[in-house]
């Protein structure tokens, strides 16, 4: 955190330190009028100027960029940075306390309006109120990222306004969010009505500045600091860089100072070689063998006075090379107020030249774009004559007008009208001395019409509508949308023009969709077959006509015939006329290899369309054979199908597809065999596997069918193959016989639930004995015994006598419990209460009896 503060503050101190260039420069001019050495400030007027930049409104950009036409270089740039850094903490706090007195420290929000606090204001420094300028980074003001340009921000708003939007929205404070919705609508207003030529200054990309790499203009007029290069070449080399002196002379070693000031450079340089040939003879002369050049160095800088409405008015100093742009990009060009129509360059108090903006921005014409001398004046005119235009032109803003011009010109400055401008009349909000007036241009008025302060041109668009337009849809060869004109003016006359109805047009009936009066769509109904054959007469046209020439099939179902069964695609197919049941078989991309060729089925609908009889039949059934290749010759198929038969193809009944059986575990040859017939039965496993292995343990084979253990005494089938427990395969069926296991699981409600060891002479009681006896839990009625091979056999009770089941190799014997928390038995009131219940239930029957009896 400690971090971050000391770095916002230089941070701070960067951006400040430009305005002190400024400061420092508008000082040396009110002084010494020469720019001062940052080197000489004494700490006293470093800390003044870091003062006087607090109160300053200006960008950083803008701050940097008058700063170097102050004269100012990069390095004065760094060292002014270097002071402030070092300012001791006494004069920081000198000037922060200054400030506080000053009441130019904070600003606040109060009721909804940006204000600063009054001196003595006792809740001026109180943390809990919100302060929208607190920690505020000036350089995001009017950054790059800003949505609006620079010179329009700087113009509309002030820089406590400029602040404010540039940080972030407390939106829980309704006071902040009202005056930032104040200020967006201060701004939209002023985009609204952006004047044609305004952000030609503020794109950074279009800067103007001079070329100073060109070669020596022969016009250029020397003066004070301009330098010049002399090269002697030839028989003799020698080489002099010369600076020309206030005075306006040049000193060459040897020789008396030369006279340049005002000479141009081709004048300039005829003097000077004319003083050379004292050290040279015959310098420049025809076979002198030696010869010299001069040529212009480093030029001076120039001061020239931008004054009038423009953004930053001012002193610049600029090259000698620089042109009434270059000075105009730097002091920001014409403000809210300024005239791009009228800038005038005056020197020696003569006006010599009035620039026209527009001249560079519609023809990109710099006739008047000279370049600038010392002292010059830059004078930008308050505009007269402003109007506006909106809607549909290529360039809606404001444009200014000058005497003479006419609205034809205006539009010009627009770019025209777009493709959908409605150019008939165009109206005029015009303000009078009361109030406002509105006028209609028409077309023939445009090119006189002079514009007058204020206008307001609207251009509309066109309706989107046809005066001319008929259109035909449906079942022609050309259907599109026609002019209404000579040669189409009627139904016949347009079906023509379409290149004629098509072949499966209906033509008994078609409509017209024409507008009414009012504007209602209405339909009209012709006979355009006998209007086409002559029967009848002509219907005529009107504009915004629609005919529609239905096709036969539109009006009609979609017709289909259906194919199912043993085909390779099943489905519904468009029915075509003429189509067999041969052809639709080959839509289904032929014959399964299980299909019949025998008893196929059609269903075809009967369709009476109301006249017969409702208990009449309403399917039509035909069974027939037809030959597999689908020869022509068949009859089957050559049978004519109509719409929505449905043919099914059923499977041969002596077809039918592999079945397969499996059989793993403890057998000679364990794998999966095929299912000859439907006789096979279990018994026949253990044929077809090659017999069991040694160990194998029929009674607990299991067998498989659908993935469920099905429950088979296997040893008991085998020894009475006769068993009507010996089923018949099905496919997929398996069975597995494992080798014996010699163990038996006890779970359940026991006291130790555990597997042990087989004993062929244990009974249930003695295994339940080996997991410790019953649990307190457990339902003793309710113990079985789980077989390996699936069945379950449970205890059975004949009055005082138990038979337990047998327990064989691999079985589990479970007993179940009653859960926990479950209350066993009848508590003493419920024995009570059924008690009560059935002495009840028996007094009442008894009466009843009696009264039978009687």
């Amino acid at each position: 955190m400690r971090f971050f503060k000391k770095t916002q503050h230089t941070y701070r101190l960067f951006i400040l330190l430009l305005v002190c260039l400024v400061s420092l420069a508008s000082f040396a001019q009110t002084t010494t009028q020469s720019k001062k050495n940052v080197d000489d400030l004494t700490e006293d007027q470093i800390a003044a100027f870091y003062q006087k930049a607090q109160a300053s409104g200006m960008t950083e950009a803008q701050i940097e960029k008058a700063a170097k036409a102050q004269g100012y270089t990069a390095a004065d740039i760094a060292k002014m940075r270097e002071k402030i850094n070092n300012l001791p903490s006494n004069s920081n706090q000198k000037i922060n306390n200054k400030s506080e007195i000053d009441g130019n420290s904070d600003s606040r929000v109060t009721n909804g309006k940006l204000s600063k606090p009054k001196k003595g204001d006792a809740n001026a420094n109180n943390k809990n109120e919100i302060n929208p300028l607190e920690n505020v980074d000036s350089k995001n003001i009017n950054s790059g990222n800003s949505p609006i340009k620079k010179s329009i921000d700087e113009q509309i708003f002030t820089l406590e306004e400029r602040i404010f939007l540039s940080q972030p929205l407390n939106i829980y404070n309704d006071s902040l969010v009202k005056v930032y919705k104040e200020l967006q609508l201060k701004r939209s207003l002023a985009l609204e009505k952006e004047i044609f030529g305004s952000n030609l200054f503020d794109n950074e990309k279009l800067n103007f500045e001079p070329d100073l790499k060109i070669a020596t203009p022969l016009n250029y007029t020397l003066g004070p600091e301009d330098e010049l290069n002399i090269d002697i070449f030839g028989d003799v080399l020698d080489n002099f860089r010369v600076k020309v002196s206030p005075e306006g002379t040049v000193k060459i070693l040897n020789l008396s100072p030369i006279y340049v000031n005002g000479l141009s450079v081709d004048a300039a340089a005829n003097r000077i070689i004319g003083r050379l040939r004292q050290l040279y003879q015959g310098l420049n002369k025809p076979g002198s063998g030696s010869s010299a050049q001069v040529t212009l160095g480093n030029v001076k800088s120039i001061k020239v006075t931008i004054t009038g409405e423009v953004k930053f008015p001012g002193t610049y100093t600029v090259s000698s090379l620089a042109t009434v742009f270059n000075a105009l990009y730097l002091a920001g060009g014409p403000s809210l107020n300024g005239s791009f129509r009228n800038i005038k360059v005056i020197r020696g108090n003569k006006h010599i030249r009035t620039l026209d903006l527009y001249d560079f921005l519609l023809r990109a014409d710099q006739k008047d774009n000279i370049h600038l001398q010392d002292q010059d004046v830059i004078r930008i005119s308050d505009y007269e004559t402003r109007v506006e235009l909106v809607g549909e032109v290529k360039r809606a803003m404001v444009f200014e007008t000058i005497k003479g011009e006419t609205l034809k010109d205006v539009l010009k400055f627009a770019g025209g009208f777009t493709n959908k401008a409605y150019t008939y009349s165009i109206p005029v909000t015009r303000n009078t001395s009361r109030e406002l007036k509105l006028l209609n241009i028409t077309q023939d008025e445009v090119s006189s019409f002079i514009p007058q302060n204020g206008d307001k041109y609207v251009i509309g668009a066109i309706i989107e509508r046809y005066e001319n337009k008929v259109e035909i849809e449906g079942a022609v060869f050309r259907p599109g949308m026609y002019a209404l004109e000579n040669g189409v003016n009627t139904v016949k006359e347009l079906i023509k023009r379409a290149e004629g109805a098509r072949e499966d047009a209906f033509l008994s009936r078609a409509t017209i969709t024409r507008r009414q009066e009012n504007f209602e769509p209405q339909i009209i109904s012709i006979d355009l077959g006998r209007i086409l054959r002559g029967e009848i007469s002509d219907v005529p046209l009107q504009r915004e006509d629609i005919i529609k020439v239905f096709t036969v099939s539109s009006l009609k179902e979609k017709r289909t015939v259906s194919i199912f069964g043993e085909v390779n695609q099943e489905g519904n197919y468009e029915f075509k006329d003429g189509m067999k049941v041969g052809d639709l078989i080959l839509l289904a991309k032929g014959f399964k290899d299980g299909a019949s060729f025998s008893k196929l089925e059609l269903a075809r609908r009967i369709v009476t369309h109301g006249l017969g009889s409702i208990t009449d039949d309403k399917i039509e059934i035909k069974t027939f054979n037809i030959d597999g290749n689908l020869l022509l010759s068949d009859e089957g198929n050559q049978f004519t199908l109509t719409p929505f038969d449905i043919l099914s193809i059923r499977r041969s009944p002596d077809y039918e597809d592999q079945r397969y059986i499996s059989i793993q575990g403890m057998v000679n040859f364990p794998g999966v065999y095929a299912l000859k017939n439907n006789n096979k039965r279990l018994s026949d496993f253990i044929e077809l596997s090659g017999g069991l292995k040694e160990g194998a343990f029929l009674e607990g084979a299991q067998f498989y069918r659908n993935t469920e253990v099905v429950g088979v005494d296997l040893k008991e089938i085998l020894d009475n193959p006769n068993s009507k427990n010996n089923m018949y395969l099905m496919a997929l069926d398996s069975l597995f016989i494992p080798r014996m296991d010699q163990t038996v699981k006890l779970s359940g409600a026991l006291q130790n639930p555990i597997s042990v060891t087989y004993k062929p002479d244990f009974k249930l009681n003695d295994y339940i004995s080996e997991a410790g006896g019953f649990a307190p839990n457990a339902i003793k009625s309710h113990v079985y015994v789980k077989n390996p091979n699936g069945i379950s056999s449970r205890t059975k009770k004949f009055l005082f006598f138990k038979s337990y089941p047998r327990v064989l190799p691999g079985s589990e014997i479970i007993v179940d419990g009653i859960p926990l928390g479950a209350k066993k038995g009848l508590t003493t009131a419920e024995i009570m209460g059924l008690t009560t219940s059935l002495t009840s239930f028996s007094l009442t029957l008894v009466y009843l009896i009696n009264q039978l009896a009687k």
